[in-house]
């Protein structure tokens, strides 16, 4: 018995798109899809959600220095002018002024890292609906992981919505439970 369907689809096409089908799942909670993608969905999702349980809390935090340009109140790069000695000549040029501000970032422990890089190679990014970029890894790991740490399994349900107009193919709403 083989482990997945083709869907009619080339093996790089198929994969795009699953990846594509779970993304959306693991940020919106739901999808409408047919019932054949929908199935293969949701094993990709559920063994997602399986990896980022156990690590979902496993980093520490610490500060960093972060170097930034300065900005006017229009949103515009702040420009100095140097002046620069070169074999006997001045050189005058304009720099971006940078500042320095201290941020918090996460440091993952290697368990949660090498879980973040296995669950890589089945989410895509994406924006949301106001454009915004959306770190679908991080959202798996801190929003949807720690919904189920109770939880022992069948993180997805599958409903049939019937078929579709055009060629009749059974639709299916894949949901986060």
């Amino acid at each position: 018995m083989p482990g997945h369907r083709k869907l009619g689809r080339l093996t790089s096409h198929r994969l795009s798109m699953l990846n594509g089908i779970v993304t959306r799942l693991l940020v919106d909670g739901k999808v409408e899809t047919t019932y054949m993608r929908a199935k293969e969905a949701q094993k990709i999702a559920e063994k997602l959600i399986t990896i980022a349980i156990p690590v979902h809390d496993k980093f520490t935090t610490r500060e960093v220095v972060a170097s930034h340009a300065k900005l006017d109140g229009k949103g515009k790069k702040v420009l100095e002018r140097k002046k620069v000695e070169r074999n006997g000549k001045t050189v005058e040029y304009d720099v971006v002024s940078r500042e320095l501000t201290t941020k918090t970032v996460k440091v993952d422990s290697p368990a949660r890292l090498a879980a973040r890089r296995k669950a890589m190679l089945h989410v895509t990014s994406m924006n949301d609906a106001d454009g915004n970029k959306v770190y679908t890894l991080n959202h798996l790991f801190d929003v949807v992981a720690p919904r189920y740490v109770d939880r022992k399994g069948g993180y997805t349900r599958i409903t049939k919505l019937g078929v579709r107009r055009g060629d009749a193919a059974e639709m299916a709403l894949v949901e986060l439970v």
